[in-house]
């Protein structure tokens, strides 16, 4: 499982998934994740157990699709010596190590019907009984399933069971897509590339040219959070220069101009932002029109004016996106709310205050 446990984001889409999960942590009942790949499935997986009375004991994980078939029954419920060719002694399986904790199962679409009838049982009575045993073991574990697989209709189907789709929905929570959230590959983009930049050592982080940065947010991201740290940690490190903001994304890395035009397996390479590098931009904002309204020769009162004329065209310009509108006024974060507060500035504004 993934250590890096930042929850990075400030779309509502993101925060109300997050927040249920927070919600549903202390309950004693099973919790199904619903995303795409690289949504963080495994991130909300180790909340609900962090958050949970059971957080002291131990989180234990199985990818379903990482195993083949015939050894998955094996590592969910163990088995004794001799159970089977290869199993020279006896090892218990993950339910037993989760005993008192949380079994997360990743990719739970992948498990075979014989699997999810044991699983079923051990969810409902609290006992697994290990490959080549007779007795059964008593185990007291919390279920969180993930999957990116459409579980409602593989039941339809039959190649899901319907009853053990009905136990494991006690709570289901759907992680939106990136290109859902609203605001938040500015958020993880400056995250990403500031962690990148401390880890080769440069002395500033220089951020992203305003082109990079509007390659980044038009990209269809479709590996969601995982492509877009790639992406990012990729174009900071072949940047290479801490005095110029990065002005340089590669998308595929598997580009190849030597193909005819065609990328390794056969697909067509997706162009990298062509931008050459820039010299560093000057540090006076762009100039703007303000809405001067003090009276002739009252000096204090037209700063005033100025002033809240360039925050409010920093925060139109970037949609109201705080921390962009900050880094382009070259304004801290905190700085920038004061300024708001001060004026008075919000979505609705349409004029000078």
């Amino acid at each position: 499982m993934d250590r890096d446990v930042q929850f990075i984001g400030q779309s509502t889409a993101f925060l109300d998934a997050v927040e249920r999960a927070s919600r549903a942590a202390p309950v004693r009942r099973p919790v199904l994740v619903i995303g795409e790949r690289g949504t963080g499935k495994e991130l909300i997986a180790q909340r609900l157990h962090r958050l949970s009375p059971r957080w002291g004991e131990p989180l234990v994980t199985l990818n379903c699709a990482a195993l083949p078939e015939t050894l998955i029954e094996a590592e969910l419920f163990g088995h004794e010596a001799g159970a089977f060719t290869g199993a020279t002694r006896a090892r218990a399986g993950r339910f037993e190590e989760a005993d008192r904790g949380t079994l997360f199962l990743d990719e739970l679409g992948n498990l075979s019907m014989a699997a999810q009838e044991r699983l079923l049982r051990a969810i409902e009575y609290g006992e697994v009984v290990r490959i080549g045993a007779s007795r059964p073991v008593t185990v007291d574990v919390r279920i969180v399933a993930a999957t990116n697989a459409d579980l409602p209709r593989m039941a339809e189907q039959g190649t899901f069971r319907a009853d053990l789709l009905d136990r494991l929905s006690f709570e289901v929570i759907t992680l939106p897509p990136l290109r859902a959230r609203e605001g938040d590959v500015f958020e993880l983009a400056d995250y990403y590339g500031r962690r990148m930049a401390s880890e080769l050592e440069w002395e500033g982080w220089p951020g992203f040219s305003e082109e990079a940065m509007d390659a980044l947010e038009a990209h269809g991201w479709p590996g969601n959070v995982r492509e877009l740290r790639n992406v990012v940690e990729r174009a900071v490190y072949r940047w290479g220069r801490e005095d110029a903001p990065i002005g340089r994304i590669v998308f595929d890395p598997f580009e190849n101009p030597w193909t005819d035009g065609q990328a390794a397996g056969g697909r067509a390479p997706e162009p990298a932002v062509p931008m050459a590098r820039p010299e560093p931009a000057p540090a006076s904002p762009l100039p703007v029109t303000p809405y001067v309204t003090a009276p002739p020769g009252d000096l204090r009162a037209a700063v005033e004016a100025y002033e809240r004329t360039l925050l409010l065209d920093a925060l139109r310009r970037h949609r109201w996106n705080q921390r962009r509108a900050a880094a382009s006024a070259g304004l801290t974060y905190d700085q920038l709310r004061h300024g708001m507060k001060k004026h008075g500035l919000h979505e609705n504004v349409t004029g000078p205050g």
